[in-house]
């Protein structure tokens, strides 16, 4: 019987958050809400739905394989080259392609714990070795992340904001790590939520990135583009790096609709304006509520918030039964801030469940 190396049967799968349709059918229930994956409550960008619709009848046809037009329209969003742009299935496959692009066996690569889950798992994957640096107050130490750097580490996983947690590194911290850094290994940023934030001092990665660093900052159309259906993310990095990524890139990987409707949605100022509204109203307003019942949280620069609570397993299937999907996350549960109605529906769920 075939057996995988052992490096690969160690490797425990991402486990996505519940369904709506699977919780209605193990419960018998209706009307439930999905707290769970940080996606956009508002739904996907108008235009991006408009775009879809009118390409629809050319989906015999394989998609634009370099991705021209995306490509050009993020290098004239961004003030970079086309060649700087790398397209991904999800900011999650550009994870996967730079980690099988610069890692051999036997090198290691730091990240923080917790942290999002895929970067340990993709490193494992090339029997690679994941270091895992606790968080400081909730956010990257990169200072205990510079310290663990040694000989064999290629890469560098930061996300910023941190998923789980919706923290931040500042400027001045990152700086200081990039500075302090030696010559010969990616950093990795993810910035996946960086729409969101809106403290002023949230680290310039693209700075570095004008200054020719090694560096390959991830955005993604899953979240405040309401995309996450599609599948479509991007990289910046310097040409080299993006040359080699490419290499490993399988062909067609974004598809004709996902390359469209982000195109869309990149155009759609007014739906990214009242994404970031319906959040920041949300987020002010859950914040009152967990005071109001004397429940614990980490303060977000994402869209969602990090409630570390005990037993957050039980916590969890409690709420289940009330129609209302978070993401349980070990020693606390994460929930993603939703409409004005589904929030209510949660804190109306967690004030009878606690």
């Amino acid at each position: 019987m075939i057996k995988p190396p052992e490096y690969v049967s160690a490797i425990k799968p991402y486990v996505p958050g519940k369904p709506v349709e699977e919780l209605e059918r193990e419960l018998g229930i209706r009307d439930s809400i999905k707290l769970a994956s940080n996606e956009n409550p508002i739904g996907p960008s108008p235009l991006a739905v408009e775009a879809i619709r009118d390409a629809a009848a050319g989906l015999n046809r394989y998609p634009d394989g370099g991705g021209y037009y995306l490509k050009k329209a993020l290098s004239e969003r961004l003030s970079v080259r086309p060649d700087c742009i790398v397209l991904g299935n999800g900011s999650n496959e550009l994870l996967d392609i730079a980690a099988r692009t610069y890692m051999r066996p036997g090198d290691n690569a730091v990240m923080a714990q917790p942290s999002f889950v895929v970067y340990a798992m993709s490193v494992q994957a090339l029997g690679c070795r994941a270091v895992q640096v606790p968080l400081k107050d909730h956010t990257h130490d990169l200072g205990a992340m510079l310290e663990a750097v040694d000989g064999k580490t290629r890469m560098v996983f930061i996300a910023n904001p941190n998923n789980p947690t919706g923290t931040i590194n500042r400027k001045d911290e990152f700086d200081a790590f990039m500075e302090g850094l030696p010559d010969g290994l990616l950093v990795v940023m993810d910035e996946a939520y960086y729409e969101y934030v809106s403290d002023e001092r949230y680290a310039d990665s693209m700075k570095w990135f004008r200054k020719g660093k090694d560096i390959l900052i991830l955005r993604t159309f899953s979240k405040i583009f309401g995309l996450a259906g599609l599948r479509i993310g991007y990289g910046i990095a310097r040409p080299d790096i993006i040359t080699e990524m490419d290499k490993l890139r399988p062909p067609f990987n974004t598809n004709t609709m996902a390359q469209i409707a982000a195109l869309g949605a990149l155009r759609d100022y007014d739906h990214v304006r009242r994404s970031v509204e319906i959040n920041e109203q949300g987020k002010q307003y859950l914040y009152g509520e967990l005071k109001r019942l004397k429940l614990g949280y980490v303060p977000t620069e994402a869209n969602f918030i990090y409630m570390p609570v005990e037993k957050s397993l039980s916590l969890y299937e409690s709420l289940l039964r009330f129609g209302v999907i978070v993401r349980p996350m070990g020693p606390a549960i994460r929930v993603t801030i939703g409409l004005p109605e589904e929030n209510r529906r949660f804190v109306e769920a967690l004030e009878k469940v606690i």
